[in-house]
């Protein structure tokens, strides 16, 4: 697995503090994206926050995420969360050590106070003994909220006084990339009234795995709940290793409603991803689960057919001038004002999605701006499917004729791949083993770049090698 060390600098640790008339919770920022481009420690947002407790814990949740592994738990660096200004909205995100989780909560205008929100991404620190103030707050005494540093801590100390380093593995960058695709699938399925989503919550497991032979569990809507079944029917949702919402615990006491979202399904489906969202006062607070607590989101294929296009490339780069940091990316009006269709404008954003540039709010249905402070460009390259699918059109491996394409293999295997209502199959056991449900397979891929004339596939092929030389 490939995987590098990520140097995150601070002008000093994040702190919960005395101030006058209440506490103050200063969160630092790392290097991030602005409008005005790449910035030391941004500053996002200084007001109050109108629900301090609720926010305190939901900030802790997306935390718990971050430091967590669902699946082969093991002790680990964590990677400190992502903090967006969109302008009207902070976002923090986080996803977990296993590639399964991905946590966002969203604190929204009515959140926050006082202050008006900038426009950015980056890092910021959220260390242990901050960890320990904020479980301690126990009343809604006022706090005032700050994202980024002080102007005077800005021009009074040189240089950074915090840096931590942690590895940062391509599957973590490309499951943010694949989290949000699959999300841009889902619906919302269920909600639930405050009552009737703690008690179904604080129901759930909390800890261990399920035994794997008991295959994936359903959830159906059944009046103001949930109930379990057996096996996917119309309607219902997968909730794949449920001890994995036990982040969710911390704000249960303050929900005010759940909501589910997952893909349609029909009888007899397969485990798919879902995402459960607990509404509270100001804000939502967000977990998407991956198909399996085994599975991370990295390996499930859906950027791959938009990574395999030049296409998608060139849209992309019209397409991310145009998004100006929005809280809400409307696909209809890119699609105005680039001169592209929307089927166009999608691919683009799956594209910028895989560097980080776009997320997906399965509330409002509606993708939003964002650049994660990563070196992300690296998962595109690094991406093992389509490393090998370029590297076999490299090759000459691939031959058309009509709606089937042969690959001959590296191992001189040749595989055929067959175009059914287009949709790409093929005689390999990935093919076998996932009938699609992880994306195209690398003979798949090879095939349709082929035939949309990839002529870029020799020369990206070339830079990746010089890449990884």
């Amino acid at each position: 697995m490939t995987r590098s060390l990520q140097a995150v600098a601070y002008r000093r640790p994040s702190v919960l503090e005395s101030a006058a008339g209440g506490q103050l919770l200063g969160l630092e920022t790392s290097r991030g994206a602005t409008p005005m481009g790449v910035k030391d420690h941004p500053q996002f947002f200084a007001g109050f926050l109108t629900s301090p407790q609720v926010a305190s814990a939901a900030l802790l949740a997306v935390a718990d995420v971050a430091a967590a592994r669902y699946y082969q738990q093991q002790l680990r660096a964590s990677l400190d969360p992502v903090v967006t200004g969109n302008g009207d909205r902070l976002r923090f995100e986080s996803f977990s050590g296993c590639c399964g989780v991905y946590a966002r909560l969203d604190v929204l205008e009515p959140g926050l106070d006082g202050g008006e929100v900038g426009h950015g991404t980056t890092n910021v620190d959220v260390n242990n003994p901050l960890r320990e103030a904020l479980s301690r707050i126990g009343s809604d005494d006022p706090l005032h909220l700050r994202v980024g540093p002080e102007e005077l801590a800005v021009t009074t100390m040189d240089g950074p006084v915090v840096e931590k380093k942690v590895p940062l593995p391509d599957r973590w960058l490309r499951g943010f990339a694949e989290a949000q695709v699959i999300a841009a699938g889902f619906d919302l399925r269920a909600e639930l009234p405050a009552a009737d989503a703690v008690r179904f919550l604080r129901a759930l497991p909390r800890g261990g795995a399920r035994p794997a032979s008991t295959g994936p569990r359903w959830v159906v809507p059944s009046g103001n709940t949930l109930r379990p079944t057996t096996r996917a029917v119309p309607g219902a949702v997968c909730l794949p290793g449920p001890e994995r919402l036990i982040a969710l615990q911390r704000v249960l006491r303050h929900a005010t409603a759940l909501r589910v979202y997952g893909p349609a399904v029909t009888g007899g489906a397969a485990a798919t991803a879902s995402a459960w969202e607990v509404v509270l006062p100001g804000m939502r607070l967000t977990l998407t689960l991956s198909p399996d607590a085994s599975r991370g989101f990295s390996g499930e294929g859906g950027v791959l057919d938009a990574l395999a296009t030049d296409e998608a490339a060139e849209d992309a780069e019209l397409i991310s001038v145009l998004l100006a940091w929005e809280p809400r990316v409307d696909v209809a009006d890119l699609a105005s004002a680039s001169g592209l269709t929307p089927e166009r404008v999608r691919a683009a954003l799956i594209r910028l999605g895989t560097s980080g540039r776009v997320g997906y709010d399965t509330a409002e249905a509606a993708y939003f701006h964002r650049e994660l402070p990563y070196d992300a460009e690296r998962v595109e390259r690094h991406n093992p499917r389509l490393r090998s699918a370029r590297a076999l059109v490299a090759a000459g491996a691939v031959a058309l004729d009509g709606a089937l394409g042969t690959v001959t293999a590296e191992d001189g295997h040749v595989h055929r791949v067959r175009d059914e209502a287009g949709v790409l199959s093929c005689s390999c056991l990935w093919w076998a083993k996932y009938r699609g449900g992880r994306g195209p397979c690398k003979h798949a891929l090879a095939v349709r770049m082929v035939r949309r004339g990839d002529a870029g596939a020799e020369l990206d092929m070339a830079r990746v090698e010089a890449d990884a030389r």
